[in-house]
């Protein structure tokens, strides 16, 4: 994508001027440290690197890394850093969103990026509630969810991103938690590395407005029974003690957990996030329970698949290369083509 920078890069490099403004505690604090740390990996100059954010929380984030970066407005962050993307192939663009500024206003924006395999990296802070606005449900919330906007309880259905990325044909999708710097870097990394759009679902705790939304994801009490960690071409099984497993139901479809103890070896499902065909990451993507028991982590899907970026400079190349005339005789012949009129 660029040329690797002269001088080796460290977190602090990345860390800009302006005060870190999110509430004490929240989980975005975690996810800024671990990127600051992750990008100099990249050995990609800051002047070629640029966040976009849109609004809400999470959408602060361009302020605080010493790169280029953009606020833009509610739910377009997509839209605006497609256009960067593709006029700006040797750009590494990422976009920072929320549940709330990519699901509800920016829906539509961000499953088009998806699709057409734009060539960023989407990071979804997801917190299943409105932060910024002071704690209105969001598209992730829990059906019966009590907030300020829902007193007697949310009768919306919530979104499942990871199913709704790969419904997009997402050709990178995975999730993280961002109290696992290990773990969240990991990602990140697979993430940077894949050519077209990279989505990736951030567990992220509001303390404020919605406090331990994914306790049991985070509790050393219930993490290991309720985390699947998804590592590709070994089997995955889960559990304290690996007493859980991943096996396709006999006669049925999707994916369903069994005790290891009642399978056989050979009937566990063996990860393998390069699967073409969208189908098992999604039936992965809806193992969790209502309990968030069962909650895959890591790459869901990885696949090759032309960027849109790529093929829209291919299709410049090839314009470019049968123009003969100059610039002015284009504009003419422009001008002059079609139906003309005179006004009198």
């Amino acid at each position: 994508m660029s040329e690797p920078v002269a001088v080796k890069l460290t977190a602090k490099d990345f860390k800009s001027d302006q005060e870190v403004r999110w509430c004490p505690g929240c989980g975005d604090y975690a996810i800024l440290a671990a990127i600051q740390q992750f990008m100099p990996e990249l050995n990609i100059p800051r002047e070629r690197t640029v966040f976009v954010s849109g609004i809400g929380c999470s959408s602060r984030f361009p302020y605080y890394m010493n790169t280029y970066g953009m606020h833009s407005i509610h739910g377009r962050a997509p839209a605006i850093a497609t256009g960067l993307s593709v006029s700006r192939p040797d750009l590494s663009v990422w976009v920072v969103t929320g549940d709330g500024d990519a699901l509800s206003i920016g829906g539509n924006h961000l499953i088009h990026a998806l699709r057409r395999n734009v060539n960023l990296k989407i990071l979804l802070f997801n917190n299943r509630i409105y932060g910024l606005t002071k704690g209105q449900y969001s598209p992730t919330s829990e059906v019966g969810k009590i907030t300020k906007s829902t007193p007697a309880g949310s009768a919306d259905a919530p979104f499942n991103p990871l199913s709704l990325a790969l419904g997009a044909e997402a050709s990178f999708v995975g999730r993280t938690i961002d109290s696992d710097r290990k773990h969240l870097q990991s990602v990140l990394r697979a993430a940077a590395e894949h050519e077209g759009s990279a989505f990736v679902e951030i567990y992220q705790n509001c303390n404020i407005f919605n406090d331990g939304a994914f306790e049991q994801l985070k509790d050393p009490s219930t993490r290991d029974d309720y985390l699947i960690r998804l590592e590709h071409g070994q089997p995955i099984t889960f559990g304290a003690d690996g007493q859980f497993c991943v096996v396709h139901p006999p006669g049925g479809f999707g994916l369903e957990v069994r005790d290891t103890s009642s399978v056989r070896p050979e009937e566990i499902v063996v990860h393998d996030a390069t699967v073409n065909d969208p189908a098992y990451a999604f039936a992965l993507s809806r193992l969790p329970g209502l309990d968030l028991r069962n909650t895959p982590i890591g790459v869901f899907r990885s696949v090759d698949r032309p960027s849109y970026d790529s093929v829209v400079q291919a299709q410049l190349a090839a314009a470019k290369a049968t123009v003969t005339e100059t610039p002015e005789q284009q504009l003419a012949g422009l001008l002059g083509s079609g139906d003309t009129w005179t006004i009198i």
